[in-house]
């Protein structure tokens, strides 16, 4: 079982970025798809990127396509998602997930991100 802790959320202005880190166990890492999702309280869980076992391919939401980037680090076991020029509407708990058949489990616990006008 894969467990993953997110790190890196805090408070921000708009126009301003960050970089969300989300650190795995386990020996498997380097084989499973990585995702991260937001959520707001009231609005449903919404994805925001992917990226491939070897990195090689990534897919965004269109509503944060060219301000922010997944990456990963498998030697260290970790994908990260920057975020640049920040939008209030960016506001929200930010989850990682392993993506295994179609399906995403082994969710982290989350980390807010606030990003004020």
């Amino acid at each position: 079982q894969v467990q993953l802790v997110e790190s890196g959320g805090g408070s921000v202005q708009a126009g301003g970025s960050l970089r969300l880190s989300c650190a795995a166990s386990g020996r498997t890492f380097s084989s499973l798809a990585m995702g991260w999702f937001r959520q707001t309280p009231g609005k449903e869980r919404e994805f925001v990127a992917l990226i491939s076992s070897s990195g090689g391919s990534t897919s965004y939401a269109d509503s944060v396509k060219g301000r922010f980037t997944i990456s990963r680090d498998n030697a260290k076991n970790t994908v990260y998602l920057q975020m640049n020029s920040l939008k209030p509407e960016d506001t929200a708990v930010y989850r990682c997930a392993v993506r295994r058949n179609f399906q995403y489990d082994s969710w982290g616990q989350g980390t807010q991100v606030t990003v004020s006008s």
